[in-house]
């Protein structure tokens, strides 16, 4: 196994606004340069804001935590996360999820009525954001936009 090929996995504890209490999730990383701290994200982060897979990010371990735990972001990926919630039961999620795969959006599913969508950097926001406001619009979804990367931002503004 190279050294490009190591993976860990990240603690990353945040404020939740949503929650509203202090919140821990735990991410998978690829090893970048263990010896200065860095890891690229290799997993879609299902509550954790300001976070997006391939970001490179410094992690330390920490003996409180038996871990890795999460530091800075170093470099940011340029993707993005959006989080779905289903409002109409007779939609299939699965049929939600579908129209964002045909705009190139992977999405995984946490549970029957919540996803989280990742929004590649080469992905245009506008068309995703369009698709987003229309089906919450006809009360299909409702969504939070948590990791907005500086690309995507633009492009919606």
């Amino acid at each position: 196994m190279s050294e490009q090929e190591k993976t860990h996995k990240i603690i990353f504890r945040f404020d939740s606004a949503l929650f509203g209490k202090e919140m821990s999730e735990t991410l998978w990383a690829l090893e970048v340069d263990a010896a200065k701290g860095l890891y690229k994200i290799d997993s879609i982060p299902y509550y954790v804001p300001l976070i997006a897979t391939e970001d490179i990010v410094r992690a330390t371990y920490n003996p409180m935590e038996e871990g890795l735990l999460y530091q800075e972001t170093v470099t940011p990926s340029g993707n993005s996360t959006v989080q779905v919630i289903r409002q109409n039961e007779e939609t299939p999620l699965l049929d939600l999820r579908r129209q964002f795969a045909e705009l190139g959006c992977i999405s995984v599913e946490v549970n029957e009525d919540f996803f989280v969508l990742e929004i590649p950097a080469n992905v245009n926001y506008a068309v995703v954001k369009d698709t987003l406001d229309e089906l919450e619009q006809q009360e299909e979804i409702e969504y939070a936009e948590p990791s907005l990367s500086d690309i995507h931002r633009e492009q919606t503004s």
